[in-house]
């Protein structure tokens, strides 16, 4: 702190937290440019989610639709892919670009995956981690208690893990969902390009994550260390 301005904060996070607004931003205008260029086998997002499904295998995997917007996503606890309603019934590229990825995470349960099984095992942590971390932390540099500033960054730091292990598991899904597509023909080439764009754009939204993630990790171990040298 210098005349009550937390340059910590602007010199980590700030950048981290402007990545991850342009990533969000992103992600939507490149999906909305997509969801505009339908496929030409006039394929619906779910009827190519179940039908890699199938080719893999996947026959006791459900598919249902969920709301929201880009609320896509597989739970692996009830093997249930869930489609949401701007993605669906839709013919677009961009709908199925996300389809196939959503069902390339249920490939990677059904196969083990390493990085999934790594990062489902410690969820339950995390879940517990990212709430009490930060606050932790932070009260332990107020109140000068070693015990809660080390337990707070540790708690972090199982944050910023459960980030990065994210990261080969969502790149990983949208190889699998690309190749599927092409090697498939489900998509022409023009339309594939599109599809990829879209998942490149999400997953750039995971990477922006984990840098804020390590930005604000490597805030609370500068405010530690200044603190200890007061």
């Amino acid at each position: 702190m210098f005349y009550g301005i937390d340059y910590t904060y602007i010199i980590f996070v700030l950048p981290a937290l402007i990545i991850a607004m342009w990533a969000s931003s992103n992600v939507n205008s490149t999906f909305n440019k997509y969801k505009k260029v339908s496929n030409s086998r006039g394929w619906t997002a779910h009827e190519v989610a179940r039908k890699i499904l199938d080719i893999n295998g996947l026959y006791h995997v459900k598919i249902e639709r969920v709301a929201g917007h880009l609320s896509d996503h597989f739970d692996p606890r009830t093997n249930i892919v869930r489609l949401s309603d701007s993605t669906y019934d839709s013919t677009s590229v961009a709908a199925l670009g996300v389809a196939a990825h959503e069902v390339g995470h249920a490939i990677q349960h059904a196969t083990a995956y390493m990085p999934i099984k790594v990062r489902n095992a410690i969820v339950p942590v995390v879940q517990i981690s990212s709430y009490a971390a930060f606050p932790l932390a932070i009260l332990g540099i107020i109140f000068a208690n070693d015990l809660m500033i080390v337990t707070g960054i540790v708690l972090f730091t199982a944050v910023v893990l459960f980030q990065i292990i994210t990261l080969p598991v969502e790149f990983n899904a949208s190889r699998r969902a690309i190749k599927t597509l092409g090697d498939e023909a489900i998509l022409e080439y023009e339309e594939l390009s599109g599809a990829k764009k879209v998942l490149t754009a999400a997953a750039l939204t995971y990477v922006a994550s984990a840098a804020v993630a390590i930005a604000n990790l490597l805030r609370l171990l500068v405010l530690a260390g200044g603190r200890n040298r007061d």
